[in-house]
């Protein structure tokens, strides 16, 4: 069963319903610029119990913020900014996320210096955003990144009407959806969530080895 990541999460009762479909992955943004910032509740909602692992999401963060999340208790840290390899082998690589901002012109070589992370993360390049855009970018990229050998969670315009050919197109470790989700930003809509996964029931697509 493809892994599932569910971002953008501000307020516990999203959390739980999240948990309680089937979410392998919870994402909170420590982005202040973002719509969807968790801010100073990081530390309420990494206490709630979850079968999911919990995600804290960095853009350019120091160490210290990073560190802070993990002693929190954050199981994984997503850096989906311009960090550099070294950045993310202090952290542990084993415990990093690295988003890459696909453009048209994006090179495989990128993701070489990240080869050990967790996964990496293809998003939609937008100017001035990181995440959370709602579009989507060209699929033939992310399908070459898998054939590279890579742990991808796709992302980017992401929702239960597009999901099921997305998996189908890209075979990815994960998927990743945050705004394709929502009743509006920051609040997740309870029937688009249940719809997620109903489809995901029926989708049957092995995971990239």
């Amino acid at each position: 069963m493809i892994k599932v990541k569910i971002c953008g999460i501000t307020n516990l009762e999203d959390l739980k319903l999240a948990d309680n479909l089937g979410a392998d992955f919870l994402g909170f943004i420590l982005y202040p610029p973002s719509p969807r910032f968790i801010g100073e509740r990081l530390k309420e909602v990494l206490s709630i119990p979850t079968r999911a692992q919990k995600v804290a999401v960095f853009v350019n963060p120091t160490y210290e913020e990073v560190k802070r999340a993990l002693d929190l208790g954050a199981d994984l840290v997503q850096l989906h900014g311009e960090e550099e390899p070294n950045f993310a082998q202090k952290i542990g690589f084993a415990k990093v996320i690295k988003a890459f901002r696909i453009k048209e012109n994006f090179s495989l070589e990128l993701c070489k210096p990240f080869s050990q992370a967790f996964a990496l993360l293809l998003d939609t390049y937008v100017e001035g955003t990181y995440g959370g855009t709602g579009k989507s970018f060209n699929w033939q990229v992310a399908k070459e990144v898998v054939k590279a050998g890579y742990k991808i969670f796709l992302a980017g315009g992401l929702n239960p009407e597009n999901i099921a050919q997305a998996i189908e197109e890209v075979k990815p470790f994960g998927i990743d959806l945050s705004s394709g989700l929502e009743a509006k930003k920051g609040k997740k809509d309870p029937e688009k969530m249940a719809k997620l996964f109903q489809v995901l029931r029926g989708v049957t697509t092995p995971l990239n080895p």
